[in-house]
């Protein structure tokens, strides 16, 4: 039977995604260099590193796979080695793209980011935008997608371009806004907390990624919620459904990027260039493209799924604080320099 070959799911989307396809009665091979949590009768998994090629060869000689969905890489806060960064997520794009033209795999689909732009935009940036990242982990994603277009004469190529990705489970550094919540502190915002950042629920990207596998032709696509609202109205949301006494408080702009800038250079903070863009600026993609060609449309609002994901960490603290050995976004990061705001609220 024809089966659809994952690559890092074993992360947080790529659990979510594999749940999804078996879900939906498709058969899949999970290749991660992590072992994975989830277990189903319809899915193999394989401890590989995308980087070995021996590897992903092996495995693809004993199946007919007839679509690859490429999520797995290493994320910009994840690692220290640039060199690991940019092997990862390039290099094993290029091993990606080599696979599928072996064995006539036609189509590859891959999570790109909202990254690959790391300037302020007045309205919501279109497929035709042309990418500018500020940081590596930008950089390389932009590296990847080039990679799989210029492959056009073996296989089509399906890029989506996905913002912070949420549902339940996600931690990460909502892990840190998570426990600011559940313990009733303030929640600092950069400025007025007016800017509008724009979110993807998992499921809705799953849904987005087995529409692609099935599309003819090699496309880009944005992908986001709709109707998105400030950070100050979405974490109101947050914490009057939470029932918590934590209060929106405001951090002067301009002394607070430097601030953060500085602790970033000297690794005393987890929040690195994308953050700063995020919590800061406003970023929207507008997702009109997806939505004709697709007949993809989203089902959660930002802060509906971030309620959601509030939920999980409640429900879940204290297995989450003894985690171990898992993807970053499975994980509360490591606040450092965070626990200095942490004791002013």
């Amino acid at each position: 039977m024809d089966k659809i070959l994952v690559t890092g799911g074993s992360g947080f989307f790529g659990q979510i995604l594999l749940r999804y396809l078996t879900g939906e009665g498709y058969e899949c091979i999970n290749v991660d260099i992590v072992p994975s949590e989830f277990e189903h009768s319809s899915v193999i998994h394989y401890q590989e590193d995308i980087r070995n090629f021996s590897g992903l060869d092996r495995i693809a000689g004993q199946h007919k796979i007839t679509a690859i969905i490429h999520c797995a890489a290493i994320l910009g806060h994840g690692i220290n080695s640039k060199k690991v960064l940019w092997s990862t997520n390039v290099e094993g794009t290029e091993n990606i793209a080599r696979l599928a033209k072996k064995y006539g795999i036609k189509k590859v689909v891959f999570t790109s980011s909202n990254c690959l732009w790391g300037n302020r935009f007045d309205r919501p940036i279109v497929e035709e935008d042309a990418p500018c990242p500020v940081e590596l982990y930008g950089k390389t994603k932009l590296e990847g997608e080039k990679i799989l277009l210029a492959c056009g004469e073996w296989f089509d190529s399906v890029i989506i371009r996905c913002p912070t990705i949420i549902d339940s489970g996600r931690l990460g550094l909502l892990g840190i806004l998570f426990q600011f919540i559940y313990e009733n502190r303030k929640i600092w915002v950069v400025g007025k907390g007016n800017n509008f950042y724009q979110f993807i629920y998992a499921e809705d990207l799953a849904d987005a990624c087995l529409k692609s596998v099935h599309h003819k032709g090699t496309e880009i696509f944005n992908i986001g919620s709709d109707n998105v609202k400030s950070f100050n109205a979405v974490y109101s949301y947050v914490i009057e459904k939470a029932g918590s006494k934590s209060r929106i408080k405001s951090l002067p702009k301009k002394l607070t990027l430097f601030g953060m800038k500085v602790a970033f250079k000297l690794r005393l903070s987890p929040m690195g260039p994308y953050h700063y863009k995020m919590i800061a600026e406003s970023f929207i993609f507008d997702t009109a493209k997806i939505k004709k060609v697709l007949g993809w449309k989203p089902s959660l609002t930002n802060e509906e799924m971030l309620y959601k994901a509030y939920c999980y960490y409640h429900e879940n603290k204290n297995e989450i604080d003894g985690r171990k050995g898992v993807s970053p976004h499975r994980k509360v990061e490591n606040m450092r320099i965070i626990h200095l705001l942490r004791w002013f609220s």
